[in-house]
C-alpha cells in the first residue's frame, strides 16, 4: 500500500513564514541568514519525522454506508464508519467523493479516534435528477503527533448507486397530502359528487340519503331501510404518456421539467394501482423509448419505476403522432390518458391538439404541464429597460399561446392541468381522484 503524500499543516506553514523575519534581517547581519536557514531545516526535519510517525492507511478501517437507491430532488444520507486499529489516538480529516453533478453537504469532515475506537460521520447528498451515479474513493488526511504534517492517503471505495424519483412521495400519505392541498371549493365539490358507480355494500338509511339508492328488496327482507353504497370502479385503464423531447429539458426550480413529470407520473401510478386500476406507461420523444402495457399490482409499480429512472429529455422534437399510434394500437378499452408535456411552444401545441382531440370521445385525455413561475412573472412585470420590455413581450406571447391551447382542449372535452413544480404531482393526482369520484370513465 502507498505511504501516502505528505501535507504540511497550518502550524508548519506558520513556522516557515516566521523564518522569513530573520531572513529579511540578513541584510543587516549574515548571522540572521544562518538563523533563518536553521529554522527552515529544523521545521523541515520535524515535518519529516511527523510524517513518518503519522498513522498509515492500514491503521484505519473506513466503510461507507449508503442506500443502493437514492431519491432525486431530496436529501439522502451518507454515513462513514471509521474504526481505529492502532493503540494511538488518530486525528484527521475525511473527504469523500460524491457523484458528479450532485450537491453535497458535509462530505469533508474532521474526526478524532481514540485507540481501538470507532466513530461515525454523516453527510447529505442532493441528486437533482434521476439516473446512474457513482461514489468515488475516499481521501483520508491523517495528522502526525506533532501536528506539523499529515499523511494523505486514498482508499478504494468506488460504489455505484441508482437515483430514482422521490420514492417517499409514493406512500399512501402522499394521497392525503394531495387531497388536503386542494382548494376549499374543490374539496366541497368532491364531497358532494358521486362516490362511484360500482356497488360496494349495504348500510342503514340515514337522513339526507338519496332515495334512489334505497334497496327496497333488501329493506323488506331485513325489516328496516337499507341503502346501497358505491365505490369508484376498479380495473379501469390509466395510460401515462411522458414527453421526453426538448420541451421537457428546461429547468424549473433547479430541476428538469421531465424530473417533475416523472415524479408526478409515479405518484399517479401508485395511487391508481392502489385503487385497483391497471396502469400503462409510454415514454417518447421522436420515437417510442419505453412502453409498459397496462397491468396491476405492486410488482408492476416496481417495473414502472425501473423503466423511468433513466428517462432523459433529448434535444429533439417529440412525435406525438407516432407515440399515440403506438399506444392506441394496443389499447382498445376506454382509458384515462394522462399526457405529461409542455404547452408553451405554439408549433408543438398545434400537433398535440390534433392528436389529443382525436382521442375524444373514446378516451378521456388529460394534458398536464408545469407552470413556470419565472415565465409567468416575466409576462406581468413592469419593464425597466428595452431588454426587459422584449422579455415581457416574449413571455406574454407564450402565455397567450398556452391559454389558447388550453381553452381549445377544454372546449373539446379534454382536461388540462397546469401547476407549479411544488404542487404538480398533487394537481395531477386530484384530477384522477375527481374523474374516479364522478365516474367519468
Amino acid at each position: 500500500m502507498s505511504l501516502g503524500r505528505p501535507v504540511p499543516s497550518g502550524l508548519a506553514v506558520a513556522l516557515f513564514a516566521g523564518a522569513l523575519v530573520p531572513a529579511a534581517l540578513a541584510v543587516a547581519s549574515p548571522a540572521f541568514g544562518w538563523l533563518a536557514l536553521a529554522v527552515d531545516v529544523a521545521v523541515l526535519l520535524l515535518c519529516a519525522v511527523d510524517f513518518l510517525r503519522a498513522p498509515h492507511a492500514h491503521d484505519i478501517d473506513a466503510r461507507r454506508e449508503v442506500e443502493p437507491i437514492l431519491s432525486s430532488g431530496v436529501d439522502n444520507t451518507v454515513r462513514w464508519e471509521l474504526r481505529s486499529r492502532t493503540d494511538r489516538p488518530v486525528r484527521g480529516e475525511l473527504r469523500d467523493e460524491p457523484p458528479l453533478d450532485v450537491e453535497s453537504h458535509g462530505h469533508r469532515q474532521p474526526f478524532t479516534l481514540e485507540p481501538k475506537d470507532a466513530t461515525r460521520l454523516t453527510y447529505r447528498v442532493h441528486p437533482p435528477s434521476r439516473g446512474d451515479a457513482r461514489f468515488g474513493d475516499v481521501n483520508l488526511r491523517l495528522m502526525g503527533p506533532l501536528g506539523l504534517c499529515s499523511r494523505q492517503v486514498r482508499l478504494p471505495a468506488g460504489q455505484d448507486v441508482k437515483v430514482y424519483p422521490d420514492l417517499r412521495a409514493l406512500s399512501r400519505e402522499a394521497l392525503t397530502l394531495a387531497r388536503a392541498s386542494e382548494a376549499v371549493s374543490a374539496r366541497t365539490l368532491l364531497r358532494k359528487s358521486v362516490e362511484g358507480r360500482e356497488f360496494e355494500s349495504l348500510r342503514e338509511y340515514r337522513p339526507g340519503d338519496d332515495y334512489r339508492h334505497i334497496d327496497w328488496k333488501s329493506s323488506a327482507r331485513h325489516g328496516h331501510t337499507l341503502v346501497r353504497t358505491w365505490q369508484p370502479e376498479r380495473n379501469q385503464p390509466v395510460l401515462l404518456l411522458l414527453d421526453c423531447g426538448r420541451h421537457m429539458a428546461g429547468r424549473v426550480q433547479g430541476r428538469r421539467k421531465l424530473d417533475h413529470a416523472v415524479d408526478a407520473a409515479l405518484r399517479l401510478a401508485r395511487v391508481s394501482l392502489d385503487a385497483g386500476d391497471v396502469v400503462g406507461v409510454l415514454a417518447f420523444a421522436s420515437d417510442v423509448r419505453t412502453f409498459l402495457p397496462p397491468r396491476k399490482g405492486a410488482e408492476h409499480l416496481r417495473l414502472i419505476t425501473e423503466s423511468l429512472y433513466r428517462a432523459e429529455a433529448g434535444l429533439e422534437e417529440s412525435d406525438y403522432g407516432r407515440a399515440f399510434d403506438f399506444a392506441f394500437a394496443r389499447q382498445t378499452r376506454r382509458a384515462l390518458v394522462v399526457l405529461f408535456t409542455d404547452l408553451v411552444d405554439p408549433d408543438a401545441s398545434s400537433a398535440l391538439l390534433t392528436r389529443t382531440l382525436a382521442l375524444r370521445p373514446r378516451h378521456l385525455p388529460v394534458v398536464a404541464s408545469l407552470l413556470d413561475e419565472d415565465l409567468e412573472a416575466a409576462a406581468t412585470d413592469v419593464p425597466g429597460d428595452a431588454t426587459s420590455a422584449y422579455a415581457r413581450q416574449a413571455a406574454s406571447r407564450m402565455e397567450s399561446e398556452y391559454r389558447r391551447t388550453a381553452t381549445t382542449l377544454r372546449d373539446a372535452g379534454a382536461l388540462v392541468v397546469r401547476a407549479p413544480a411544488r404542487g404538480f404531482g398533487a394537481a395531477a393526482l386530484n384530477v384522477y381522484l375527481d374523474v374516479k369520484a364522478r365516474g367519468r370513465l
